[in-house]
């Protein structure tokens, strides 16, 4: 497709540089947080709240501003006192997660890596498609569950991996199958792996922090009740910084559903590239559409899924529309659109995919 090849550097530098951003927005957004919390804090004390006079002379002492109607200067004061220690705390969070990111993909998504022998056609398959293209072979790894999905993943060339249902193998045509290796691959090749990894990273961070205080406030008001008027004030100000927290987790999911759609479009034109079959690519997207959910998956990995037909609140949907996807694909190949899917072999034989281990699911039949 030629968009794709007159693009896919630019499409490649814009990812680079949109990772960039987010790592230097996130503090940013951190650093918002406090400031709004501090901002109530210092208000409650300037009108009288006994619990934050000292909240309130400590912003003011930094900045030897006069703490009378000064309450922007007292949230500016304390967000300034404490932006070293963010900073650090989300330095160390994301250190963490590069390092350890695989295995909270793989604990989110109950997946396992498999080998060459395990699944030595899929393998094959996957490996003939890096050579095509000069990569390095990324890890494999199969979730054992009947929907028909897969996704890349990872931030380095150590860390890719390219992760399939066993419903998607025993569901499509090897043509097809392809086609989604191919799409996964591309990816990973165009880097939008990288960037939806580290937005993943820290908008876990703010879900995280969230759900500790909602805990504590659920606590803090059982605890509180007949107490004194200064728990209840504790309590109020964990809640209103709960409410920042969600709201800093819901600006984080804004960026995460506004980082561009067109990537699925240019992972479809990058399989077509790879594999030179359009219409395999179709029949792929064709039989996987409304059968895509993993269960007991989260938000997150079904955002790197090639399909996600659930959008949040059917506006910052993560993927185009399957049918934008199959008609464009036709449209800039010349390919017709499939008008049916061909029948395939049932799955209670002898199949394409095998696992010496045992696999439930071969012994039902296939849907097609």
């Amino acid at each position: 497709m030629a968009t794709h090849a007159s693009g896919l550097k630019t499409h490649i530098w814009n990812n680079n540089l949109k990772c960039l951003a987010v790592l230097a927005l996130y503090p940013v957004l951190i650093m918002a947080m406090v400031w709004a919390v501090a901002a109530f804090l210092g208000g409650s004390a300037l009108s009288g709240g006994a619990p934050y006079n000292h909240f309130a002379n400590t912003g003011a002492n930094i900045y030897n501003a006069h703490v009378e109607g000064d309450t922007p200067a007292i949230a500016t004061a304390i967000t300034v006192k404490y932006a070293p220690l963010i900073i650090t705390g989300v330095a160390i969070w994301f250190t963490i997660a590069w390092f350890f990111h695989t295995m909270m993909i793989r604990k989110l998504s109950h997946s396992r890596p498999v080998t060459r022998s395990e699944e030595p056609e899929l393998y094959n398959m996957l490996e003939n498609l890096c050579i095509s293209r000069g990569m390095p072979l990324p890890r494999l790894e199969i979730i054992e569950s009947h929907a028909r999905n897969a996704f890349a993943s990872g931030i380095s060339t150590k860390s890719f991996a390219v992760t399939v249902t066993r419903g998607l193998m025993n569901s499509l045509a090897p043509d097809e199958l392809e086609g989604v290796l191919a799409h996964e691959l591309t990816h990973i090749q165009n880097r939008d792996v990288r960037l939806l990894i580290i937005t993943i990273i820290f908008t876990g961070m703010f879900g995280f922090l969230a759900q500790i205080i909602w805990s504590n406030i659920r606590y803090g008001i059982f605890y509180t009740r007949g107490r004194n008027d200064n728990k209840g004030g504790a309590v109020m100000a964990m809640i209103v910084i709960a409410v920042v927290l969600w709201l800093g987790y819901l600006a984080s999911l804004v960026m995460r559903f506004a980082i561009s759609r067109r990537r699925e479009y240019m992972a479809d034109a990058g399989a077509i590239e790879m594999t030179k079959n359009p219409d395999a690519m179709m029949r792929a997207l064709m039989r996987i559409s409304g059968r895509d959910h993993i269960p007991e998956t989260t938000a997150d990995i079904a955002m790197m899924c090639i399909e996600n037909h659930v959008p949040f609140m059917g506006v910052f949907a993560t993927h185009p529309p399957i049918e934008k996807r199959i008609k464009a694909i036709s449209q800039s190949t010349g390919t017709p659109i499939p008008e049916s899917l061909p029948s395939l072999p049932p799955a209670n034989k002898q199949t394409r995919f095998s696992n010496k281990r045992a696999n439930p699911w071969l012994i039902r039949g296939r849907r097609d």
